[in-house]
């Protein structure tokens, strides 16, 4: 497999959801203290940073191919059967990516006039991550698709 980029955009967008994450959480704790009434806005506001924020890191493990799974009977086989397996695999996959493509392009539209509780937007906002996430590991999944069938420098000899 060819050597990725160390950082990638769902890896920056993920790690900086993840700080922002932390500053609404913080001040969600500090309004519970006497110190100051905290906005009522922040409890939503964290539930919907971590959707995303977890959404998105989806898109980098499949930037990585860091899905767990349990390869001790694909490992068993010959190289060129295992290839075959991953990639029969990876069409599946991709056919349910595709589809949960769908399904969050509709959950957006089904909520789209749905206000949201405490937050200035609709609930479509949230319903996005969905849709997001599945577009970049469809995107993914089709790239290792492609390298996996694209020449190594050997075999071009």
């Amino acid at each position: 497999m060819p050597q990725s980029r160390r950082y990638s955009l769902e890896g920056i967008v993920a790690s900086l959801l993840f700080i922002v994450l932390f500053g609404v959480l913080i001040i969600q704790i500090i309004g519970r203290t006497p110190l100051f009434v905290g906005p009522v806005w922040t409890e939503e506001l964290a539930r919907w940073i971590w959707v995303w924020m977890a959404f998105i890191a989806i898109g980098e493990v499949e930037r990585q191919d860091a899905q767990l799974r349990m390869g001790f009977i694909a490992e068993a086989l010959p190289d060129s059967v295992r290839r075959w397996l991953y990639t029969l695999i990876d069409i599946v996959y991709l056919g349910i990516m595709g589809h949960l493509c769908v399904i969050g392009y509709r959950s957006i539209l089904r909520t789209w006039s749905n206000e949201s509780v405490t937050l200035p937007v609709t609930d479509a906002a949230l319903y996005a991550s969905a849709f997001v996430a599945s577009i970049l590991v469809v995107l993914r999944i089709v790239r290792r698709l492609a390298g996996r069938f694209r020449p190594t420098p050997t075999e071009g000899r």
